[in-house]
C-alpha cells in the first residue's frame, strides 16, 4: 500500500506532465498547461516526501524553501526582455545537481550492487556527470551572451573542433578505466578529471556560437538539462525523474530541431558548437537612399490601409511596446481594419517571446499568426509595421546566396504595399547582417524608440 500509492501519484504526476506540454504547445491553453505542470510538481513532491518518510525531511523541506523563495523573488524582479538569460542559468542549475547528485551516488549509493548491475550504475554515474557538467558551464556561458556580459561573437579558437574531439576521447578513455577500477578513491580522481574536461567542453561548445544562435542554444541546453534530470533518475531509482527528464530532453531537442529548420542552419552543426558555421562577412549597408516617415504619415497610412500586419521583435520587448501596439491593435479593428501579427519561430531570442509579450498585452490569440500561416498573405497586405525585427525581416535569406543568412526561411514583408520600421538606428540584427529591405522603394524607416514611436502613433490615430 505504502509504496503502491507512490507510484499511482508517480503515474499521475507524469500524465499531468505530459498535458502540461500538450497545453503549452497552444497560445489558447497555454495558461492551462501550466496549471497541470504546477498540480503535477506539488504532486511528485508530494510523493517523494511521503517515500521519504521521516528521513531528512526538516533539512528537505529547508532547502525547498529557500528555493521557493529565491524563485519567488527573481519571478518578481525579472522583466521579460531578461527572460531567456533567466531560462538558461535556471538549465545550468539542473546541470550542476546532476553533477552533484552523481558524485553523492558514486561515494555513498543507495544500493550495493554487483557485477553487471554494478557495471550499468557506474554507467549512469558517469554519464550523468559529464551531461550535468556540459550543461552546467555551457548555460552560463549561454546566459552572459544572452545578458550581453559575453561577447555575442562565435570565439573561434584554433582547431577547435580537434580539441573538442580531443576532450570527447580523453573522457571515452577515462570512462573505460574508470569502469574496470576497483578502488573507491581511483575512480573518485578519474570522475574529477572527466568532470573538469566536460566543464571546459561546455564552455568551449557555447563560446563557438555567436549570438544569431543563442535561440537555438537555449532549447538545446533545455534537452541536455532534460537528460541530466533523467540520469539523476536512475541513479535514484527514481521513475517520476526519469520520465521528466526522458519528456524535457526529448522536447528540448525536437524544438532545437524545428528552430535550427526555421533559421536555416545545421542540427548538428550548432551542437558540435559552431561546426561548419559561415565566417563571411556581412556585405556593407546599400548605396539607396532611406526614406523616413513620421508618426502622422504612418497613422493616416494605417487608417486608410484594408489588411494591417504587425512584425514584432526583439527591439519591442526591449522598449516594452507590447501595450502601446495592442492599443493601436483595437482602434484599428474598431474601424474595420484587418489586423494580424506575423511571428517568426525565433523572434525574440527565446521560442515563444513575442507570443508571451502579446497575450500579456491582452493582443487575441487569434490574430497571432506564425511565419508559415502569414506569409503568402503579404503581397495582399497594405501595411506592415515591423517592430523591433531585424533578421528575421531580412530580403538577404532569399536574394542573397553569398549572404550568410542565405537560405533561412524569412517573414518576406517586403512583398507588401508599404513596409514601415520602427528602429533606433541603422545599424544590423544580432547576426551582424546588413538588412537591405531599410533601403527598398517601398519601406519607410520610422526612427526612434519602439515604444515613444508607438505611443506617438497611438496619440495620432486617437486625435
Amino acid at each position: 500500500m505504502y509504496s503502491g500509492l507512490v507510484s499511482v501519484s508517480y503515474v499521475v504526476a507524469s500524465v499531468l506532465f505530459i498535458l502540461s506540454l500538450g497545453g503549452l504547445g497552444h497560445q489558447e491553453t497555454a495558461r492551462r498547461g501550466n496549471l497541470y505542470g504546477i498540480a503535477g510538481i506539488v504532486i511528485a513532491v508530494g510523493a517523494t516526501l511521503y517515500h521519504s518518510g521521516d528521513n531528512n525531511l526538516i533539512s528537505t523541506l529547508v532547502a525547498i524553501a529557500i528555493g521557493a523563495t529565491a524563485g519567488l523573488i527573481v519571478a518578481q524582479r525579472v522583466v521579460m526582455t531578461q527572460m531567456p538569460q533567466l531560462v538558461a542559468i535556471l538549465h545550468s542549475f539542473v546541470g550542476l545537481a546532476a553533477v552533484l547528485v552523481g558524485f553523492s551516488g558514486y561515494l555513498e549509493p543507495l544500493v550495493a550492487t554487483v557485477g553487471a548491475e554494478h557495471t550499468i550504475k557506474l554507467v549512469e554515474v558517469y554519464v550523468g556527470i559529464f551531461v550535468g557538467a556540459v550543461t552546467f558551464t555551457g548555460s552560463i556561458i549561454a546566459c552572459g551572451k544572452l545578458h550581453g556580459t559575453i561577447t555575442s561573437k562565435p570565439v573561434m579558437l584554433p582547431g577547435r573542433h580537434w580539441l573538442n574531439l580531443a576532450i570527447i576521447v580523453a573522457t571515452v578513455v577515462l570512462g573505460g578505466y574508470f569502469l574496470t577500477t576497483e578502488t573507491t578513491a581511483v575512480g573518485l580522481t578519474l570522475l574529477v578529471i572527466m568532470t573538469g574536461l566536460a566543464l571546459l567542453l561546455g564552455i568551449h561548445l557555447i563560446m563557438a556560437i555567436g549570438g544569431a544562435d543563442m535561440p537555438v542554444v537555449v532549447s538545446m541546453l533545455n534537452s541536455y538539462s532534460g537528460w541530466a534530470a533523467a540520469s539523476i533518475g536512475f541513479l535514484l531509482r527514481n521513475d517520476m525523474l526519469i520520465v521528466t527528464g526522458a519528456l524535457v530532453g526529448s522536447s528540448g531537442a525536437i524544438l532545437s530541431y524545428i528552430m535550427c529548420k526555421a533559421m536555416n542552419r545545421s542540427f548538428v552543426s550548432v551542437i558540435l558548437g559552431g561546426f561548419g558555421q559561415s565566417t563571411s562577412v556581412a556585405r556593407s549597408a546599400s548605396d539607396e537612399p532611406i526614406h523616413e516617415t513620421s508618426a502622422e504619415e504612418v497613422s493616416e497610412e494605417l487608417l486608410q490601409a484594408q489588411s494591417v500586419v504587425i512584425a514584432p521583435g526583439y527591439g519591442m520587448a526591449v522598449a516594452q511596446a507590447q501595450n502601446a501596439i495592442s492599443e493601436i491593435t483595437r482602434i484599428l479593428r474598431e474601424k474595420g481594419v484587418q489586423v494580424r501579427f506575423a511571428i517568426h519561430p525565433v523572434a525574440g531570442r527565446l521560442p515563444g517571446h513575442m507570443n508571451v509579450l502579446l497575450a500579456e498585452a491582452k493582443v487575441p490569440y487569434d490574430i497571432v499568426l506564425e511565419m508559415e500561416e502569414i506569409n503568402e498573405d503579404f503581397p495582399r497586405t497594405d501595411v506592415v509595421l515591423v517592430i523591433g525585427a531585424n533578421d528575421t525581416v531580412n530580403p538577404s535569406a532569399s536574394e542573397d546566396p553569398n549572404s550568410p543568412i542565405s537560405g533561412m526561411p524569412v517573414l518576406e514583408v517586403w512583398k507588401s504595399h508599404r513596409v514601415v520600421v520602427l528602429k533606433r538606428g541603422m545599424s544590423a540584427g544580432y547576426s551582424g547582417v546588413e538588412n537591405p529591405l531599410f533601403f527598398k522603394r517601398n519601406t519607410r524607416m520610422l526612427f526612434g524608440d519602439a515604444r515613444e514611436m508607438a505611443e506617438q502613433l497611438l496619440g495620432a490615430l486617437k486625435s
